[in-house]
């Protein structure tokens, strides 16, 4: 009886050891190749600077991972260093890098960019296009950017109490708001008002 415990107590501890090192096995590759996405998304979108995911000092992979941001020749020591713009970059290198190591068929973002200039919010749009080829994605965004880079473009608007949601053609702010204004324009007139000066 004791005979047949000891062998089955040492049964569960091989199986547990060899539950650790796969465990350990899909995390280093995991780790791996996120962290090789996550530092060339981050340069795509900064050029010139790097950014990396390593375990603090002294740890273990399995015990945690911290984001290491070099900007120019100079390691940050913080996150909290860095601009609301950077940190928004930071964060989307990170999801992206993650969505690239098991990607999905579609992902819906809203206002990703809010914090972005147009230039990195157009590298965003480029990024998209060249790493996610398989799949969709829905974007809310302000910003031009991104609209030159949609296969397909919807505009929401507010009108008469409600919100219309329309496909259309125009790939450019100003031609969307200036598209808007004119229908506007013409939906006063035909009410038998007159359009005000902005």
């Amino acid at each position: 009886m004791l005979a047949t415990v000891l062998k089955d107590k040492e049964k569960i501890e091989e199986t547990i050891e060899e539950l650790d090192r796969y465990k350990r096995d899909a995390l280093q590759k995991t780790w791996e190749k996120v962290n090789g996405d996550f530092g060339g998304i981050f340069a795509e979108l900064l050029p010139g600077n790097f950014a990396k995911l390593q375990p603090p000092d002294g740890q273990d992979l399995t015990e945690g991972l911290e984001v290491k941001v070099q900007l120019g020749s100079v390691w940050k020591q913080s996150l909290t260093e860095l601009s609301g713009g950077q940190r928004s970059l930071i964060a989307l290198s990170l999801i992206m890098s993650l969505l690239q190591f098991k990607p999905a068929p579609m992902y819906i973002l809203d206002e990703i960019d809010a914090a972005l200039d147009l230039s990195h919010t157009q590298h965003i749009g480029q990024l998209f296009r060249t790493r996610f080829k398989g799949s969709q994605f829905i974007v809310v965004s302000l910003k031009e950017g991104l609209f030159t880079n949609a296969n397909v473009l919807f505009r929401t608007r507010f009108r008469d109490g409600t919100s219309v949601v329309e496909r259309t053609a125009q790939r450019s702010t100003s031609a969307l708001y200036a598209e808007g204004d004119k229908e506007n324009e013409g939906d006063r007139r035909a009410r038998g008002g007159r359009a005000s000066g902005r």
